[in-house]
């Protein structure tokens, strides 16, 4: 467990927390005017370890060598020079901390990255963190690593629970959710819809199943798996050449097909570790998903049977009617897309070049 503390006069600014694997959509924007929850789980932070916010550099000004230096291999709109290490905790287990009015920009329904951190030490009145709650934006609080400094508060570490342990509690997350937008006259609005989660995780994984196709036809399992990849993978790569296999793989599954070309992995929760198979598995190109999306597919929730006849049970719960299935078809998230495949070395290839080129025509066809 750690607290941080305020670099500049020591004050305390957090609650004691513990670390987490950084949420594949931490940096997501989702849709227009819509209002998203709290990123963190209360009690946790998790750290980014690429150079977040301002100062900006435009794109005619990057370097390639430069930019590849920095794990970007295709071009940018704007590279950050800012420090790297940002760490991103719950709103709510801020401690000392006061909003600075000047720097409280937002777009139209709160506060944004706007032109720097927007609240301050309330004891020596250092700016310290950006505050994030903005629509279409993940609630969070950023801290920035040159302001803040990490202690421990206890010699305990906390303890990191194995994949048996994980597979024992089950958090998997459910793969569509109601929406909500910020509340308008006619009140608020809800709509089911595709987890963010989810897309943003599939954007995620597939840049990685692009760079693992090398150019050719990728399949995957038949079910919720294909309704999440294989349109966009039909729609990106060519056909008429063999197809590579990709395959679900992980913790509490029967050994993955030695033969399959790429694996769908968990990745830890809490040590953002992706799970490493044994034997011939392991030279698959491993595709990361996180572990709540990895354990929805590999240990769907069944929906809960009616009884044909009398009341419920005691303790039994009802699910009717079943939650609505979203009207459209799965897009992955193309933010999270992009930022993904400009930092693979596969992206140089010149047909990896040209999705990413065309990226906002395949926007428009509902690819993404």
């Amino acid at each position: 467990m750690f607290i941080f503390v305020c670099a500049g006069c020591g004050a305390r600014l957090t609650i004691p927390l513990s670390q987490v694997a950084l949420p594949a959509h931490a940096h997501q924007k989702y849709g227009n005017g819509i209002q998203l929850p709290v990123l963190m789980e209360s009690g946790t932070f998790a750290v980014d370890p690429k150079r977040l916010g301002p100062p900006w550099r435009r794109r005619d000004e990057i370097d390639p060598e430069e930019a590849a230096t920095r794990g970007i291999d295709a071009s940018v709109h704007a590279v950050s020079d800012g420090t790297p290490g940002t760490v991103v905790i719950a709103p709510g287990d801020t401690r000392g901390t006061v909003l600075i009015p000047e720097k409280a920009d937002g777009y139209c329904c709160g506060l944004d990255w706007g032109d720097g951190p927007n609240m301050a030490c309330e004891a020596c009145g250092l700016p310290v963190a950006n505050r994030i709650d903005d629509c279409s934006l993940w609630q969070a609080v950023w801290l920035a690593p040159d302001a803040v400094r990490r202690l421990p508060v206890d010699n305990a570490p906390t303890a990191t629970l194995s994949w048996a342990e994980l597979l024992a509690e089950g958090k998997s997350t459910p793969p569509f959710e109601p929406i909500t937008t910020w509340r308008s006259m006619l009140g608020l609005g809800h709509w089911w819809a595709w987890s963010p989660q989810w897309e943003a995780a599939a954007g995620r994984a597939l840049a990685h199943l692009l760079a693992a196709s090398d150019g050719r036809p990728v399949t995957v399992p038949h079910g919720l798996i294909a309704e999440v990849f294989q349109r966009a993978l039909d729609a990106l790569l060519p056909a008429g050449t063999p197809a590579r296999r990709a395959v679900l793989a992980g913790p509490g599954l029967s050994g993955p097909d030695p033969d399959a070309d790429i694996l769908l992995l968990p990745i830890h929760p809490q040590t953002g570790e992706i799970w490493s198979p044994a034997g011939r598995a392991a030279s698959a190109y491993p595709v990361p998903l996180p572990f709540g999306v990895w354990m929805w597919l590999a240990f769907p929730e069944p929906h809960l049977p009616l009884p044909a006849s009398g009341t419920m049970p005691d303790g039994v719960l009802r699910d009717d009617p079943l939650a609505p299935h979203p009207r459209h078809p799965f897009q992955a998230d193309p933010g999270t897309f992009r930022h993904t495949l400009v930092r693979l070395p596969a992206v140089r290839s010149p047909w990896l070049r040209e999705i990413l080129e065309n990226l906002t025509q395949h926007m428009r066809s509902d690819i993404f």
